[in-house]
């Protein structure tokens, strides 16, 4: 990624960021981004120059005129109550690329929401917990991924666990995702058993995708559950 290229996508998120909060302070910004002040000063300025309403609380931050948007997009306070519910589930995910990519989601789909259904928002997302699953401390960061692997078509190469700890390595295709509220589980065509195999992601050690593509697989997700009731 080129220097304009990356500042392009520092001047992006940083719009996003405070429309997402009330204010933010350069130190805040620098630090996100591992610039220096200086640099997000010029950023600062050249959003202004760019039209951008923000404004300095001194001392404090900065913060956007009220009612500025980017998007056309408005959400209703019940629409925007099921988003931080969601949010709340998700937080519980045992996937932690997954926390990460819808943290980062939520966090643009606050910053198109009116002041008042906002601050209705944080309060609300203070308000919901989810408990379970507490003794179960397993974590995996592959979802993501695998995701994008699922959805493009490509081959990944694993290092996968099983039950009686033995270790194997394997090409596999990915197919689907499904979640048991213990674990995330993919379901793949694996190239070593010439079959299709399901796989906890807590018990992939190592993940590369790699730049060979495979041709869909024309079974739907419901066919793979009704062949593995035979």
């Amino acid at each position: 990624m080129n220097d304009n290229t990356k500042r392009l996508s520092r001047l992006t998120t940083i719009l996003t960021q405070l429309q997402t909060k009330q204010l933010l302070t350069a130190s805040e910004l620098a630090n996100k981004f591992s610039v220096s002040n200086r640099t997000i000063y010029r950023d600062i300025k050249a959003l202004e120059e760019s039209g951008v309403p923000i404004l300095t609380e001194e001392g404090k931050g900065y913060y956007l005129m009220e009612g500025y948007r980017i998007p056309p997009v408005m959400f209703t306070e019940s629409e925007a109550n099921a988003l931080i519910t969601a949010e709340q589930l998700i937080l519980k995910n045992k996937d932690t690329s997954f926390i990460k990519e819808y943290t980062e989601a939520i966090n643009k789909i606050k910053s198109v929401l009116r002041y008042n259904t906002k601050e209705k928002a944080n309060l609300l997302s203070n308000r919901v917990v989810f408990r379970y699953n507490t003794a179960n401390d397993q974590t995996s960061n592959f979802l993501s991924t695998l995701q994008l692997a699922l959805t493009n078509f490509t081959c990944s190469e694993i290092n996968y666990v099983n039950e009686k700890n033995v270790i194997t390595n394997r090409i596999i295709e990915p197919f689907a995702l499904y979640n048991t509220q213990e674990n995330w589980v993919l379901v793949a065509f694996c190239r070593l058993r010439k079959d299709f195999r399901a796989f906890r992601l807590d018990r992939i050690q190592y993940l590369k995708v790699l730049n060979e593509q495979f041709k869909p697989h024309k079974m739907t997700l419901q066919e793979y559950f009704k062949m593995c009731e035979i």
